[in-house]
């Protein structure tokens, strides 16, 4: 008997490995220190959709900020600290949010940011989440709760 050569089975199983590890989803929070600050400025966002920005707003609320929107094109130091962030959703079967990301100002430093990406998330079925609990999840990461 020789050497055994890789059979179908096997390469197959390694080209479905390989396949997965290309679907993979990440999210990286980079907590905020101390925000000493109760008041939050959102910067608004027309290019995503106004449901983000509700949702944000709303679980910031629920961390004791009160949040104050603000034009789109206000500098980042328009309040000593401010939010902004991006999103965008696609279609695969359903629509869903593929990526957002939140970043955090202090006195016009970046002070956290946070990144929900599913953009490589190819057959992983794990992409289709709540966007709203999503964004929550990464709200409560994010900034500490007053």
């Amino acid at each position: 008997m020789g050497k055994r050569v890789p059979g179908k089975r096997t390469v197959m199983a390694l080209a479905c490995l390989v396949g997965l590890s290309a679907c993979a989803i990440k999210q990286e929070v980079r907590r905020a220190g101390a925000l000493t600050e109760r008041e939050i400025c959102v910067t608004q966002n027309a290019a995503v959709r106004k449901t983000f920005e509700e949702s944000l707003n709303k679980s910031l609320r629920s961390q004791g900020y009160v949040v104050k929107s603000v034009p789109g094109d206000s500098a980042i130091t328009v309040c000593p600290v401010t939010i902004t962030y991006t999103a965008n959703w696609r279609w695969d079967l359903a629509m869903y949010m593929a990526y957002a990301e939140v970043r955090v100002f202090n006195a016009g430093h970046e002070e956290g940011r946070a990144i929900y990406d599913s953009t490589r998330g190819g057959g992983n079925m794990g992409k289709f989440i709540d966007a709203e609990k999503k964004i929550d999840e990464l709200v409560r990461e994010l900034v500490p709760r007053l």
